[in-house]
């Protein structure tokens, strides 16, 4: 099971498909509770573990990814402590950053993110070559959701958003799983001198280990039709559907959750 607030974890779910292709995956994105980011810390870890629970009981899951910043440095405590499956949470990739960078290095995040200790912490562990500068943003988030819905992006938005990078930095570390679906329109503006790195395929490798899959199913078998539940009915879906058709995803299904 991958697990969002939104459809950010599709990044994470394309890095885990091409590296096991015949396994069957299950979405599921929250919604009725989106934007995480503005949730009271105990109202996200109710929703997370509704939601997990919920999609366990209906089809029974071998491994988690919680596909969303806020959520891994938030709800993973209470996950394992309430499920015996193996709960894979997000960490932003300053340590890959670290070893490519030269001139400098942005964490570009949502601010809950770039504002926790915790991301402080990473950064003194695994940074220690070049200046970090950290961009907070959720403009970003809610542009990636409107990409993948066929809505047009704020040109001008964008560019505020990243200009300070120009300057600084040599390597954006993309610590939001919504980012990498806007890295297109990043590269676009930010040019060839700027590398992208994200932690999709550390998860991916991260699912193999968890699952102990052996070297023979890895990379290896028909693609399979995925699975896609949302908490809150999604309207006006004909551009996500196709988008989700193309990643072997079968038509969106209603999921709620009682009480929540």
């Amino acid at each position: 099971m991958i697990f969002d607030s939104g459809v950010g974890g599709l990044s994470v779910h394309k890095d885990i498909a091409a590296l096991l292709p015949n396994i069957d995956v299950i979405y599921m994105y929250d919604n009725a509770g989106y934007p995480y980011g503005e949730l009271e810390p105990n109202v996200l870890v109710e929703r997370v573990v509704k939601c997990v629970d919920v999609v366990n009981q209906q089809y029974g899951v071998d491994a988690v990814v919680i596909a969303c910043n806020s959520a891994s440095t938030i709800a993973l405590p209470s996950l394992r402590e309430r499920f015996s499956f193996p709960i894979i949470g997000v960490v932003p990739a300053l340590k890959p950053a670290n070893l490519i960078a030269k001139q400098g290095i942005t964490l570009l995040a949502t601010p809950g993110t770039v504002s926790r200790a915790y991301t402080r912490e990473l950064i003194e562990q695994f940074v220690d070559s070049v200046p970090v500068q950290l961009i907070g943003t959720t403009e970003l988030v809610n542009m990636a959701e409107k990409k993948l819905r066929g809505g047009q992006l704020d040109q001008q938005l964008l560019r505020q958003i990243v200009e300070p990078i120009k300057s600084h930095s040599d390597v954006v570390v993309l610590g939001c799983t919504h980012f990498p679906l806007l890295e297109d329109e990043l590269s676009a503006m930010l040019g060839e001198q700027v590398t992208f790195v994200d932690s999709g395929e550390a998860i991916a490798r991260r699912v193999v280990e968890v699952l102990k899959l052996s070297d023979s199913v890895v990379g290896e078998g028909s693609k399979k039709c995925h699975t896609i539940l949302s908490s809150a009915p999604e309207p006006n879906s004909e551009a996500l559907e196709r988008y989700l058709s193309k990643l072997n995803f079968s038509a969106i299904q209603h999921c709620p959750l009682k009480g929540a």
